[in-house]
C-alpha cells in the first residue's frame, strides 16, 4: 500500500543516501522532502528520476514559523488526498555552529532550534495525521556520550542546564568559541534522545519513535559552518577513518538510516539504534524527570501544547 514518509536533511550526506535507498527499496513510498525553497524543488526532481514519487515542501528549519507553515501545508495535502497516508517521519537535518551565539528569528539559539525544536514541532503538528503502523526516526549523535571512545575527543560532551537556558544563546562558557558551538551540538543531541524517550511514553500506540546514531561520518555537510581547517580535515583527511572501526562511511550510514526508517531494523519504540543495532545510549540520557521538564519547555517554545 502506498504511503508517505516525510524527511528533513535529505539534500546531502547520509540523508541523501538514505532517501535514495528508501526509494529503491520501497516502491510504495511517496517521499516528501522538507527543504529550503528552490533547493527542495531541485532535490525532489533529482530523487524522482526513474519514476519515484517525490515531492517537497519548502521550509527553513531555523525558523519555527517556517516549520509551522510547512506542517500546515503537509496537513492540507493529506486532507486533499494529494498524498497517500502518512506512515513515517525522518528528522535527519542537523547543524553545528562555530559558536553558541547564533540566534534564530524567534530568539532561540540556532543549534537548539534546528536539532530539537524543528523536529518537535513537526512531530507534534503531524501527530494526528499518522496512519498506524507508523515510525518516527530522529537522527542523533554519539557525541552525547561525551567520552573519547565515542568521538576521539573531537567534540566536547554535553553540559545539561535548564531548557530555558539551553534554548537561548550564550548557554555555555566562552559562547563565541567553536568549543561552545560544539558543546551546544552534543547537548542538543542529548536533548533529542530525551525527547524520543518522552515521545515513546506519550504518542499513541502504533506510532513507534526511535533515535538513530550514524556514528562519526566524515565528509558530510555537518561541518559546513566550521573554519577552513576543520572543513578541510572533515572532507579530505578524516574520511580515511572509515576504513577503521572509528568512523562510518556516508554510504553505510545512509543505508542504515533507510533500514531504520523502513522498519528493516527491528527495535521497540523509544530505542537507540547505533548504526544497525539496538544499543543503550548514555546513562545520562535516561532521566524521566529531565525528559518531562524538557517536554514541557519545548511544548511552550513551539506553541503546540495540547
Amino acid at each position: 500500500m502506498q504511503h508517505t514518509i516525510v524527511m528533513t536533511g535529505a539534500s546531502r550526506g547520509i540523508g541523501r543516501v538514505a532517501a535514495e535507498h528508501v526509494l529503491r527499496q520501497s516502491p510504495d513510498v511517496h517521499l516528501l522532502v522538507v527543504a529550503r525553497g528552490a533547493s527542495g524543488a531541485q532535490l525532489a526532481a533529482e530523487l524522482g528520476r526513474g519514476g519515484h514519487a517525490v515531492t517537497h515542501v519548502p521550509a527553513d528549519l531555523g525558523s519555527l514559523q517556517s516549520v509551522r507553515s510547512a506542517a500546515a501545508e503537509i496537513h492540507a495535502r493529506l486532507d486533499r488526498g494529494e498524498l497517500p497516508p502518512l506512515r513515517g517521519f525522518a528528522g535527519n537535518a542537523g547543524l553545528q555552529f562555530t559558536n553558541a551565539l547564533t540566534e534564530g528569528p524567534e530568539g532561540f539559539e540556532s543549534t537548539f532550534t534546528v536539532n530539537v525544536l524543528a523536529n518537535h514541532l513537526l512531530v507534534r503538528s503531524l501527530q494526528d495525521r499518522f496512519t498506524t503502523p507508523a515510525r518516527i526516526v530522529i537522527t542523533v549523535s554519539d557525541t552525547h556520550f561525551g567520552d573519547f571512545k565515542h568521538n576521539m575527543g573531537m567534540v566536547p560532551g554535553p553540559v545539561w542546564k535548564s531548557p530555558d537556558v539551553l534554548a537561548r544563546t550564550g548557554a555555555f562558557p566562552e559562547p563565541g568559541t567553536a568549543v561552545a558551538g560544539r558543546t551546544a551540538y552534543s547537548t542538543s543531541k542529548l536533548a533529542a534522545i530525551h525527547l524520543v524517550h518522552e515521545y515513546a511514553r506519550r504518542l499513541p500506540t502504533g506510532i513507534d519513535v526511535l533515535s538513530y546514531n550514524p556514528g562519526f561520518v566524515p565528509g558530510t555537510g555537518l561541518a559546513r559552518n566550521a573554519g577552513p581547517v576543520s572543513r578541510f580535515a572533515m572532507r579530505w583527511i578524516l574520511p580515511v577513518l572509515t576504513l577503521t572501526r572509528f568512523a562510518t562511511s556516508r554510504s553505510a550510514a545512509g543505508r542504515h538510516l533507510a533500514d531504520v526508517v523502513l522498519g528493516r531494523i527491528k527495535a521497540p519504540t523509544g530505542s537507540y539504534v547505533d548504526r544497525n543495532r539496538v544499543a543503550r545510549s548514555s546513562e545520562e540520557s535516561y532521566d524521566p524527570l529531565r525528559e518531562r521538564d524538557l517536554w514541557d519547555a519545548v511544548e511552550e517554545f513551539t506553541g503546540v501544547t495540547r
